[in-house]
């Protein structure tokens, strides 16, 4: 058993304080969760207990951070991880933080890719995918988004008629376009038919 030999207010932050035992610092904790547990100088407590405690504080810190990280943009369920791996959390606690941040709504794989898809123009659903798949959403989430998005032929034009602008429309620069569409994301038939009118030529034509 061990006694707690003091708690003191921290001096950079006083939402915080600094639990000393056996006359050592142990750990620093926010005030409300000194209260919540009645720690108090004097009181003999098993180590233990104190590190469930301190479990307690840092998965309160957490939430805390994640919801400021939050508040800017929406954050995939493996962004808001890593960003809290990166601050030094155990996986304990980010376990604790996501599952409660996904039970509030506030971490959505679904609604983070149907956001990204409905905010990106010019790219194909092939380039958005692996967009997505770098962000780190969930890829059944990015195939429920992707399922409902049909690819825009005239965005696809417009995109091609930017690539060709300044150029002769000849059957060089219209399969270079082609291949350009491809590589912005753009399935093969919608990308063909884009160029198809584009120029003077039979959708049948190979490029």
């Amino acid at each position: 058993m061990s006694q707690i030999t003091s708690i003191e207010q921290q001096k950079k932050d006083k939402t915080r304080c600094s639990v000393y035992v056996d006359g050592a610092f142990y750990c620093g904790l926010k005030i409300e969760i000194a209260i919540k547990h009645r720690l108090k100088s004097g009181m003999e407590i098993e180590k233990s207990q104190l590190d469930k405690i301190q479990l307690d504080n840092e998965k309160i810190q957490a939430t805390e951070k994640a919801m400021n990280h939050l508040s800017a943009t929406l954050k995939t369920k493996k962004q808001m991880s890593d960003f809290l791996a990166g601050k030094g959390y155990t996986q304990a606690v980010i376990d604790y933080v996501i599952q409660k941040l996904e039970g509030y709504g506030y971490i959505d794989d679904y609604a983070y890719c149907r956001a990204y898809v409905g905010s990106v123009s010019g790219k194909g659903k092939a380039a958005l995918r692996a967009a997505l798949i770098r962000r780190g959403a969930a890829r059944e989430a990015i195939d429920a988004a992707l399922d409902e998005t049909d690819e825009n032929e005239d965005e696809a034009l417009a995109v091609a008629r930017k690539y060709l602008r300044g150029k002769d429309i000849t059957r060089e620069t219209l399969n270079k376009a082609l291949r350009h569409l491809i590589s912005r994301g753009y399935g093969y038939d919608v990308a063909k038919s884009a160029i198809f009118r584009l120029g003077d030529c039979s959708e049948e034509d190979d490029y």
